[in-house]
């Protein structure tokens, strides 16, 4: 099974081609361009080294949030695009479980963290026993000093990763940390691709129009807009 894979959640883009659960091709960027620009050439590079088009595809992945509001955007409709007309199944997946999945191989907690600015990350919580992830937590926005009380009551060791490491590694105050070197805290298609296919294989999947993103909480214009309507209303009043 052909599956591709697509992360433009944060500021690293990234796309994987994978043939089961192997790897054929990874082409990550974090130079700074907006995803609009480089998310689809990146596809057509990579497809293009192989030879095959989208409709080669069996199975279409991509992150579907938390994240970047424009970036989750953008990852979902160039894979909605790439997967219209195909047929094929498609499957969204958590960008903190797809980040946890980077350190899978590690034995013990492992806590995905994004920038959610505000002192806040988006973050969830896992246990590896070092081949297999298990959920602790849904995928959440929290304080960091929240997350820091939360994660301090297991007394022990926690694995970070994601682009949220040093903003939260410098506002905890009590968990204990364990280092993890640069590569492995970047958003991965790769290990998008692998929750995918374990999500496929459990038989939970979608067609192109169903795929849907997971923001956690309202965009910014959102936010201002209700407020604007609050505003209004108790003016009424």
């Amino acid at each position: 099974m052909k599956i591709l894979a697509l992360d433009s959640s944060a500021l690293v883009a990234s796309v994987a081609l994978c043939e089961d659960e192997k790897l054929l091709a990874e082409y990550t960027l974090n130079n700074g361009n907006t995803h609009s620009e480089t998310i689809l050439p990146m596809v057509e590079s990579i497809l293009g080294f192989f030879g095959i088009t989208p409709k080669d595809i069996d199975l279409f992945a991509v992150s579907a949030g938390p994240g970047s509001f424009t970036g989750v955007r953008i990852g979902a409709a160039t894979l909605k695009g790439l997967a219209f007309g195909t047929k094929k199944p498609c499957v969204e997946v958590s960008t903190l479980e797809a980040i946890a999945h980077n350190l899978s191989m590690h034995k013990g907690l492992i806590c995905p963290v994004m920038n959610a600015r505000r002192s806040q990350v988006y973050t969830a919580l896992f246990r590896s026993d070092g081949k297999t992830l298990t959920r602790l937590m849904p995928d959440s926005a929290l304080a960091i000093s929240e997350l820091d009380e939360l994660l301090t009551a297991y007394g022990e060791e926690v694995c970070l990763c994601g682009d949220g490491y040093e903003i939260t590694e410098k506002g905890f105050n009590k968990t204990s940390l364990r280092f993890v070197p640069q590569r492995l805290r970047l958003q991965s298609a790769a290990s998008v691709a692998a929750v995918a296919l374990k999500s496929y294989q459990n038989g939970d999947f979608s067609t192109d129009s169903e795929l849907g993103v997971n923001y956690l909480r309202p965009s910014q214009a959102e936010r201002e807009r209700e407020q604007k309507l609050q505003l209004q209303a108790e003016k009424e009043q």
